[in-house]
């Protein structure tokens, strides 16, 4: 598009959302300097990323609604070319890919919504979002560096020095990154939500007024649509809800305060430009004031190490390192970045009563080929070129004749089979043995596997099958850069030297025989005989497919495999892509973090040393109630005994709030001409519909130590604190409880600013405790 960039395009995917909500006949959506202006009114907007395509159309309800009711206005998605187009003229938005339904719920649920509608995504999605076909259209040149064409917003951890290009364009940031993404073999990466908030607070108070979480819900990469190479199938993203569709706190209870007390704010902050005095080395004030005299204020304390007393209009204010505070009424502070006030929930994956039945195998041929599906050069091949991308696998295969003379078959030491690959994955054969295997990573997506290989006199069969694991989607001029094996090939240590076989014939098959006699499919099961899994159990084999069935457990907690024991592949339920899977262990470092200071993703890290991926989203709507079809790929040879299915759940719940906690009931109301009762701040606790809290794991009133599932008692603690939780909250599935000495007996140490930590159980709801929670 021309000059009028994103700004334009954001107009008309709101124009459009409008129209299809049919109840209204026109839309009037504008902007200037300040802001998007809908029906003449200027706005300060919150957005979420959620991806149609990265969950199902009966989640899409609930996902949307739970956006609202965490403070947006606005849900955006990308619109993902290659699966509504994927091959040319011929469409597809049916099921997860139902566009036009989605936009429908999102209207249903009172909100705008935020197309991009591409035709570049990024996203850690295959190939970017663009169809492979479009790599093979004559001239076709991605991503080049076209000025006219440029999408003028900020994507980033940061935005707040971010200005338009035009002096007449609303600040807008696009991508407010709520964590990062996985892949396979790296840490899990976690962005401290008082870090997001002050980031988000930041850009409000330097003008900014459209912000776009990316992502509020990652959802999950079913099929082969992830890309990178090496993105993990699930795209958690550390949002604020989480692969699943949970809550995830506090990410989501802390931001969903954010937006409130900056939508207090909005009528000054959209009237004027802010002004901006110093308030010590590294503290700033911002005021923004209305027409009608309406006054807001952002006061900010960019030291990472060091909290601030500052002195602003006439009163005193603590800031908490790297926080910023917010005042409505240029008075009362009704949030700090940094302080927490929602509780903390801890997930846990329990089992399910859904018996996974009997196992049965099979082993994909690699004797023999399909002459009908082969293809024979000389030289390698590039794996798309050949593939088209239709499957992850192509076989790269070739023979050698060895003389019965060769010192190695007389005691010598074996030759070395080296083969250079441009990635993604490699699984070598000799003669239908797996003799080793190798793989790179998204950084480096190229390898060299190296290895010992068993030959003997006569003909061998070199068998090399290369794996491609989602196809790259960032990048200048991507769809130029190369998959596959592409060499050299060779073979080290014979008598006469170096065997290079790059240039020798290969014959190439895409894809797995079970692939194309469709064994995914409870159609195609029948087609081949399947051992008995105890027979299978006997002798682990690399490419072997395994098939059982299950029926659906109770209860409508979110499920998920739990792939233990497994190497890698790929998953099938009903004939429906999970996705890719990988027991890849996570480098990294996993020291903890603390919030204050700059994120980036190495900075906080979980799970070194686990499988980066162990569960694995089944979706509640591909199940029928019993004889669900479960079939999986395993590439390397793991033992489907082991695998279950699990529910996902609230385990437990914390919560940690001080005395003089900022809430947004303290606020001034200016046209009562009189201050509001003081509220006492509380410590709010709530597990998961259909459960209660059992039993409370932890409380202290005082000066309690330690973090959410680590606490311990200080120096001061008030006696009754177990017993004022219990008594209020046991049998309920959400309580309060005031932070005031009053109600713990006694100031437990007079003088001491003093919090309560409290971690709660959260239990199934049985019949006692439903009677108790209704009676409460």
């Amino acid at each position: 598009m021309m000059e009028s960039s994103l700004v334009s395009r954001l107009l008309l995917a709101f124009c459009w959302v409008l129209f299809l909500g049919s109840q209204v006949s026109h839309c009037n959506v504008s902007y200037d300097r300040k802001a998007l202006l809908i029906n003449g009114q200027r706005r300060i907007l919150f957005s979420g990323s959620i991806h149609y395509p990265r969950s199902t159309p009966e989640m899409w309800e609930d996902l949307i609604q739970k956006g609202r009711d965490g403070g947006l206005d606005v849900i955006e998605t990308y619109v993902f070319w290659n699966v509504h187009e994927p091959s040319p003229g011929n469409y597809n938005f049916e099921g997860r890919y139902d566009l036009v339904r989605f936009i429908k719920t999102i209207q249903k649920a009172g909100l705008y919504a935020h197309l991009r509608i591409g035709p570049y995504v990024c996203a850690e999605w295959n190939f970017g979002g663009f169809p492979v076909w479009l790599k093979y259209v004559p001239g076709i040149s991605f991503r080049t560096d076209n000025e006219p064409f440029k999408i003028n917003t900020c994507n980033g951890f940061y935005c707040h020095q971010f200005t338009p290009n035009k002096p007449y364009k609303p600040t807008i940031w696009t991508e407010a990154w709520s964590g990062w993404f996985t892949e396979f073999g790296g840490p899990i990466h976690q962005r401290p939500v008082e870090d997001l908030a002050f980031a988000v607070a930041r850009f409000i108070q330097s003008g900014g007024s459209f912000v776009n979480y990316y992502m509020y819900h990652g959802g999950t990469n079913f099929g082969r649509t992830a890309g990178g190479p090496f993105i993990t199938t699930s795209y958690d993203y550390d949002a604020p809800l989480d692969e699943y569709g949970l809550i995830r706190q506090p990410k989501y209870g802390h931001l969903k305060e954010l937006h409130k007390s900056i939508k207090m704010c909005e009528r000054a902050l959209v009237s004027a430009d802010p002004i901006v005095t110093s308030l010590g080395s590294s503290q700033q004030a911002y005021v923004y004031s209305s027409e009608s005299g309406g006054c807001a204020a952002f006061l900010s304390n960019y030291d990472t190490n060091s909290a601030a007393r500052v002195l602003f209009n006439n009163m005193h204010y603590n800031l908490p390192p790297w926080s910023i505070s917010i005042l409505p009424d240029c008075r009362n502070v009704v949030f700090n970045t940094a302080k927490i006030g929602v509780q903390t929930s801890q997930m846990q994956m329990l089992p399910t009563n859904a018996e996974i039945f009997s196992w049965e195998s099979y082993d994909e041929d690699t004797s023999s080929l399909d002459d009908s599906s082969t293809m024979t050069a000389l030289g390698l091949l590039e794996q798309i070129n050949v593939t088209r991308d239709t499957s992850d696998y192509l076989w790269y295969i070739t023979s050698v004749d060895i003389g019965s003379s060769e010192s190695f078959l007389h005691g010598g030491e074996l030759p070395t089979l080296i083969v250079q690959s441009t990635g993604h994955a490699l699984h070598v054969f000799i003669n239908g043995q797996l003799s080793g295997s190798a793989h790179g990573t998204r950084e480096n997506r190229r390898f060299t596997y190296t290895g010992k290989v068993n030959l003997h006199a006569g003909t061998n069969r070199i068998a090399l099958l290369s794996v491609a694991v989602g196809l790259q989607n960032v990048g200048g001029h991507f769809e130029t850069w190369s998959t596959g094996i592409l060499g050299p090939v060779a073979l080290h240590g014979l008598d006469q030297g170096k065997w290079d076989l790059s240039w020798a014939k290969w014959t190439y098959q895409v894809g797995l025989k079970g692939e194309a006699m469709n064994l995914v499919s409870p159609n195609g099961i029948s087609s081949v005989e399947w051992m008995e899994g105890s027979l299978a159990a006997q002798r682990p084999q690399p490419l072997r497919w395994h098939k059982a069935y299950f029926n659906a457990p109770e209860g409508d907690e979110p499920l998920a495999l739990d792939m233990d024991g497994m190497g890698k592949g790929q998953i099938w339920i009903n004939g429906q892509s999970i996705g890719r899977y990988w027991t890849a262990y996570a480098n990294g470092d996993c020291n903890g973090c603390s919030y204050a200071g700059a994120f980036r993703p190495p900075k906080c890290q979980l799970g070194c040393g686990q499988p980066t991926q162990r569960w694995y989203h089944v979706p509640r709507s591909w199940l029928k109630p019993t004889q669900n079809l479960l079939v999986i790929f395993e590439e390397l040879g793991g033992n489907p005994s082991r695998i279950s299915l699990v529910k996902r759940s609230v385990a437990s719940v914390c919560a940690e709030v001080s005395e003089y906690h900022p809430t947004i009931k303290n606020w001034h109301i200016e046209s009562n001409g009189k201050a509001e009762e003081v509220h006492r701040p509380k410590v709010h606790l709530h597990c998961s519909p259909g459960q209660a809290i059992s039993s409370i794991k932890f409380a202290s009133f005082g000066t309690p130590l330690g973090t959410c599932g680590s606490y311990q008692q200080g120096t001061c603690h008030a006696p009754a604190s177990y017993d004022i939780l219990e008594r209020n909250c046991i049998g309920k599935q959400r309580c309060a409880v005031a932070i005031a000495n009053s109600n713990f007996g006694q100031d437990p140490c007079p003088n001491v600013l003093k919090k309560l930590s409290v971690e709660a159980v959260c239990a199934p709801l049985t019949s006692t405790t439903e009677q108790s929670n209704w009676r409460g």
